[in-house]
C-alpha cells in the first residue's frame, strides 16, 4: 500500500468537511459527512442520509454531486464522522463506497486512518481486486475444476 502525508489542500477538504459535519450531524439522519476535491481544485460535499431502514453514504453524495457539476476527474476524497468524545475524525470508506471508488475513482487519493494516523492511499490500494463483469476484464477466469484436474 502506497501511503502518503496529507498536504495543504488535503487539510482544506478535511476542513469543509468537518464544517458541514458539525453543522448537520444528526445520530440517525446525518452520521457521517464526505467530500472530494477534483483536479478542477472544487470541492463536492455529501452527506449521510439514514432512516430506519435505508442508509445512503456520504461518499455516494459527494460523488453524485460533483457528477452533476460534470466535474469527474475526483483527486481526493475523505469522510468523516464524530468519536465518542465529539471529534470530528476520518473514517474509512465501507465496501459499498469502495465499489463506487472502482467507478469514478480509480485515478483518486482516499483519506483514511491508517492505524489511527490519518494519511492518504491511492483508491485501487482500498479495493485491489475490485468487482467487474467478464467482459470488464483482460483475462479469462479459469474453471477451477477443470485446473484441478490439470494438476
Amino acid at each position: 500500500m502506497h501511503i502518503e502525508e496529507l498536504n495543504h489542500s488535503d487539510i482544506e477538504l478535511f476542513d469543509k468537511v468537518k464544517e458541514l459535519l458539525l453543522a448537520r450531524h444528526d445520530p440517525v439522519k446525518h452520521v457521517v459527512a464526505a467530500g472530494v476535491r477534483t483536479v478542477s481544485g472544487e470541492i463536492y460535499l455529501g452527506l449521510h442520509l439514514g432512516s430506519r431502514r435505508v442508509n445512503v453514504c456520504a461518499e455516494s453524495s459527494a460523488i453524485a454531486n460533483a457528477e452533476m457539476a460534470e466535474d469527474h476527474q475526483i483527486a481526493t476524497m475523505v469522510a468523516l464522522c464524530l468519536s465518542d468524545d465529539g471529534r470530528a475524525i476520518v473514517t474509512n470508506p465501507c465496501g459499498v463506497c469502495r465499489e463506487l471508488m472502482g467507478t469514478y475513482c480509480l485515478e483518486s487519493k482516499v483519506v483514511i486512518d491508517y492505524n489511527g494516523a490519518v494519511r492518504k492511499v491511492p483508491a485501487p490500494d482500498l479495493m485491489p481486486q475490485r468487482w467487474l463483469f467478464p467482459h470488464e476484464n483482460n483475462w479469462i477466469v479459469e474453471d477451477p475444476i477443470a485446473a484441478k484436474k490439470a494438476n
